[in-house]
């Protein structure tokens, strides 16, 4: 059976470099698709810890002052 013309070394190390490239163009995508997810999450979980210290009539200070010292008096609870 005949095959077809071998490849050289060169276009075998140029196909493989064109592979590399591709995948980390797609990793690079992928990534910045994980930062706008992320993102995304930290933003929502912001308005749920707001809406809660709203309608729970605390200003933040207050929030953060109570959150402070649940998280001194569970220190090793927490750790």
């Amino acid at each position: 059976m005949a095959r077809g013309q071998r490849k050289s070394i060169e276009e075998k190390i140029q196909q493989k470099q064109q592979v590399i490239d591709a995948l980390e163009t797609r990793i690079e995508h992928e990534r910045e698709e994980l930062e706008a997810l992320i993102s995304e999450q930290k933003q929502k979980e912001v308005e749920s810890l707001y809406d809660f210290i709203k309608t729970s009539d605390l200003s933040v200070d207050e929030a953060t002052e109570v959150l402070q010292q649940y998280v001194a008096e569970h220190e090793e609870v927490l750790a």
